[in-house]
């Protein structure tokens, strides 16, 4: 599998014109299922809202859809879906609330205000890479915890708090196949006392 960008979390973006508002809501989905899941939770949360439009694409069959929940064909939805393909994102859906504001905007209108709703969400998304990673620990006496710290940030990992007990226990992920010169430089400060355990690769944000 591919290195593929998404979003972290759930972001908004807003639009108003005429005294209609367009809420945009984007969220990371990475299944049909859990894209259904926050177009349900956004619309219970807008019950009294005119639309609930949505679009969604999923890498998992490369999968796309939209509905346009009853504006006028091509004015909602498609735009929506527009704005996330030209993102190059996957594995999201954005679901746009608008409460009508009692003047009817005609399609451009609409066009313009469901694109830059989303495009606002967009550009207040936390943007992540998904890659195949590994995990990674050692445990080191005192004397060496701060010279293994620094070996394994200068390698580009991204470290999570470490455990300690009588010695430091250091966990930490990096991309797969970057981790060879770092385990020879940790092999090399601990006189080869100390053992890496690396977990078989998975899928995450880095």
């Amino acid at each position: 599998m591919e290195d593929y960008r998404t979003v972290r979390g759930v972001s908004v973006g807003e639009y108003e014109e005429k005294k209609s508002r367009f809420i945009a809501q984007l969220s990371f989905a990475d299944s049909e299922e859990a894209a259904l899941a926050f177009l349900e939770q956004v619309r219970a949360a807008n019950r009294t809202a005119r639309h609930n439009v949505y679009a969604y694409r999923l890498r998992e069959g490369s999968r796309e859809r939209y509905s346009d929940d009853g504006e006028p064909a091509k004015t909602a939805g498609t735009p929506a879906l527009e704005v996330l393909q030209h993102s190059g994102l996957t594995d999201l859906i954005v679901v746009i609330t608008r409460y009508f504001g009692g003047v009817l905007l005609g399609t451009g209108g609409l066009v313009r205000a469901y694109t830059t709703a989303t495009a606002r969400a967009l550009e207040n998304a936390e943007i992540v890479t998904v890659r195949s990673v590994v995990a990674l620990q050692v445990t080191v006496d005192y004397s060496l915890y701060e010279r293994a710290a620094l070996l394994i940030q200068a390698a580009g990992a991204k470290m999570a708090d470490p455990e300690f007990t009588d010695r430091v226990s250091l966990r930490w992920q990096m991309p797969q196949g970057t981790e060879p010169p770092l385990l020879e430089q940790l092999r090399e400060l601990t006189r080869g006392g100390a053992k890496v355990e690396v977990s078989a690769p998975f899928y995450a944000a880095f």
